[in-house]
């Protein structure tokens, strides 16, 4: 699912290693970065994390608010810095994308084959594990990420 999130974005304009603040309502995420180009990918990357995260406890993903709703969302919020003084710009994130980029652990399962297929396999010099994930990957429609 892709998804494009209003995203708040503030130059402090101090000389600290991360001038630029980011803030990203609708997701309830705060980031920084160095650069303006940082602060995007920082904002990715925190819109990422935080989805992939709900989905694992099967939280629904919020959908992007619309930029009046936005605006409103980051001026409630204007504790410390208003946000909505900065600039607005909206950072799309590909969630299952994401999830295969970084979510790269193996897990074990136990698969029956009949012996006799194995044995096939076996003198084939057939990796089983591979043929499975690109036999799922087929089925299920998905690329994996180049290795």
């Amino acid at each position: 699912m892709k998804q494009a999130y209003p995203t708040f974005i503030v130059n402090t304009n101090d000389e600290s290693e991360h001038p630029f603040l980011v803030c990203v309502p609708d997701m309830d995420v705060l980031t920084e970065g160095s650069s303006f180009t940082d602060a995007i990918e920082m904002a990715r990357d925190a819109i990422g994390l935080a989805g992939i995260s709900m989905e694992d406890h099967k939280q629904e993903i919020p959908m992007p608010s619309e930029q009046t709703i936005a605006i409103a969302k980051v001026q409630q919020d204007a504790e410390y810095i208003d946000f909505s003084k900065g600039i607005l710009t909206y950072v799309d994130v590909d969630f299952s994308e994401y999830r295969r980029k970084i979510d790269t652990k193996t897990v074990r399962r136990n698969v029956a084959l009949p012996s006799w297929l194995n044995y096939e396999a076996e003198h084939a010099g057939i990796n089983v594990s591979r043929v499975l994930q690109e036999a799922l990957m087929n089925v299920l429609n998905v690329k994996g990420l180049p290795n």
